[in-house]
């Protein structure tokens, strides 16, 4: 049997997985949601304080924002998925100082296709 510690523990996730969670039912809602919408669009347990919760970090983020709904907000992505991915590779390249190993490093990893898409992009020849 578990104890109210160990479940806890074991039924936990990251933020950053809830954060993409709720994103994802913005995304896909194509409409502002107000915390219980999400709740509901992303059809778990989490309680509705917990999604506000996130919601609140993703507005303080800059990931999302909010207006007036009833006595509370509806919450709106303020960028696609491929935006915040983007954002948050610059915001993780802007806390290195040696910038040039961090980008040499990506750039090494990168797949043939992925080194092609991108020479092609800093070449301007985007699609």
């Amino acid at each position: 049997m578990f104890g109210p510690t160990d479940r806890s523990a074991i039924e936990r996730r990251p933020s950053g997985e809830l954060e993409s969670t709720i994103l994802a039912a913005l995304w896909a809602a194509g409409t502002p949601l107000t915390p219980g919408q999400v709740q509901a669009a992303i059809e778990t347990d989490l309680a509705r304080t917990t999604v506000t919760t996130i919601l609140s970090r993703l507005y303080e983020k800059g990931s999302v924002t909010r207006s007036r709904s009833g006595r509370g907000f509806a919450y709106t992505p303020t960028e696609d998925a491929a935006g915040l991915t983007a954002r948050r590779m610059h915001s993780e390249l802007r806390k290195e100082q040696d910038r040039s190993t961090v980008l040499a490093r990506f750039v090494s990893q990168l797949t043939d296709e992925d080194e092609r898409l991108l020479r092609d992009l800093l070449d301007g020849d985007a699609r």
